[in-house]
């Protein structure tokens, strides 16, 4: 479903863009993916049953990990991303040596429904279940259709280093590919969609192995303005912890969100 062609004649401005893009190296590109095959794809997903856990820092969020299993043309699309056609481009624009996921872990179809939202935060660095591989990039993939600027759900991007933000559209068709690191926050405002419209994407990550730990091993981190209220704000500063005991006598769920 991915125009590879595109990628390929396009990869040198596409990797300048990303590298010099602002506040932080990320990648918007519209129309990457053969239409026809969007629309029915799209069409088939109906309702996800399965609620995000971050339901502090997260409103009428739903989700599907295996969003493959929707239908021939998600499957196709899932392929493409996980393909090592993809895993090149992606090592070339950002000069380093990096895969892509195949489980998926935390990722998949998120569907955002009436007044959802996304607080700020920074992803957790090392996998939760690969030790050593270190999270480089996350790719996101906009099904928005008919999008308006009024409906909201800009996907907004934070650097902690420069206090530089910007906030990027979320129409239908559009690949966001955004640095992952210490500095890089992002999430999304309430939105205001029309009934029975909802923020459609799918997240999918990429990641380097390092031979050596060389960073402390981070959750989610969530970064809430002094507007987010005192009890969220608390909760926010504790939510690392609260992750980590609940992970050591559970495991992580994150997974299971089929």
């Amino acid at each position: 479903m991915i125009n590879f062609k595109k990628l390929k004649e396009n990869k040198e401005e596409y990797r300048l863009n990303y590298l010099t893009a602002k506040p932080f190296p990320h990648l918007i590109l519209k129309d990457l993916v053969d239409e026809e095959k969007l629309t029915r794809a799209y069409n088939s997903i109906g309702l996800l049953e399965n609620k995000s856990r971050d339901f502090i820092f997260a409103k009428n969020k739903f989700e599907k990990s295996n969003y493959w299993e929707l239908s021939e043309g998600f499957k196709e699309l899932y392929d493409d991303f996980h393909s090592d056609e993809f895993r090149k481009f992606l090592c070339y624009i950002s000069n380093r040596e990096i895969f892509v996921d195949p489980a998926n872990h935390g990722g998949g179809l998120h569907q955002g429904r009436s007044n959802s939202f996304l607080e700020m935060h920074l992803d957790y660095n090392y996998h939760p279940m690969e030790k050593n591989w270190w999270r480089e990039m996350n790719i996101l993939f906009y099904m928005n259709k008919n999008w308006e600027e009024e409906f909201g759900g800009h996907l907004k991007l934070h650097d902690l280093r420069t206090d530089e933000k910007v906030e990027i559209p979320v129409p239908w068709n559009t690949l966001v590919i955004q640095e992952c690191n210490d500095y890089t926050l992002h999430g999304y405002d309430q939105t205001n969609f029309p009934e029975g419209v909802f923020r459609t994407s799918i997240a999918t990550y990429a990641f380097s192995r390092h031979k050596r730990l060389l960073y402390k091993a981070r959750t989610t981190d969530w970064v809430l303005t002094e507007d987010r209220g005192r009890i969220r704000k608390f909760l926010g500063r504790k939510m690392p912890l609260i992750i980590r005991l609940k992970s050591s006598v559970f495991g992580s769920k994150t997974s299971k969100n089929k």
